[in-house]
């Protein structure tokens, strides 16, 4: 009995981490991604500087300018996480589940 729970726990694990967004059809051209710009105008304000920065010449800064250029991007990926609304599970909190699961069943 336990070696069918744990055989369904497995299968049931295996499909629940399958990548399903790669299976998902665009409603625009075939073979092209369907981008929509951000929710609020501060995670858009976030997104152009980013591509800003990603599109700089680095080579020519100084170390205090590439320095602060790192920190704002810090900064700003602290921003967008905390304005997410998603829930986000490390390894660590899975593995617990998982256990939990394993040892509740």
């Amino acid at each position: 009995m336990k070696k069918i729970t744990l055989v369904l726990m497995a299968v049931c694990l295996s499909l629940t981490c399958l990548p399903l967004s790669s299976f998902a059809v665009s409603a625009g051209r075939p073979g092209m991604a369907n981008t929509t710009p951000p929710a609020s105008a501060r995670s858009y304000a976030l997104l152009l500087r980013l591509n800003e920065i990603k599109n700089m010449h680095k080579s020519n800064l100084s170390f205090s300018e590439k320095k602060a250029l790192r920190k704002e991007l810090r900064t700003m990926k602290h921003q967008a996480r905390s304005s997410g609304s998603g829930v986000f599970l490390t390894v660590g909190a899975l593995l617990i589940v998982i256990l939990l699961l394993i040892l509740l069943l």
